[in-house]
């Protein structure tokens, strides 16, 4: 795992947020993502650098809409932006769970 994804696994483990399991590097169709919740079809994703390229852009845009199609919603955070806004990017997953799924 890259920094940024040990950092956000450290808030996203042990049912940190409303009570959810979250599994690290799940295999879903040919895909491996970062983050999981079969609760809430939720996929959280770390991007580095690698993401940003026209190439990288086009293989994501691909990707989730691979996952959309599975009923799975993707959030996306910058490495940079978690590792220097961890509490910030936390505060948009709580909202985003919120807010998608009443229940939580």
């Amino acid at each position: 795992m890259t920094d940024a994804e040990k950092l956000l696994w450290s808030k996203l483990r042990n049912k940190q947020i409303l009570g959810l399991q979250f599994y690290r590097q799940k295999p879903l169709l040919n895909f491996i993502v970062d983050f999981y919740c079969s609760s809430v079809n939720l996929v959280i994703e770390c991007d580095g650098s690698q993401h940003y390229t026209n190439e990288g852009l086009e293989a994501d845009r691909v990707r989730d809409e691979a996952l959309a199609q599975l009923g799975l919603r993707v959030l996306r955070f910058d490495n940079g932006q978690v590792l220097r806004e961890i509490d910030g990017v936390v505060q948009v997953v709580y909202q985003f769970i919120q807010q998608e799924s009443p229940l939580y």
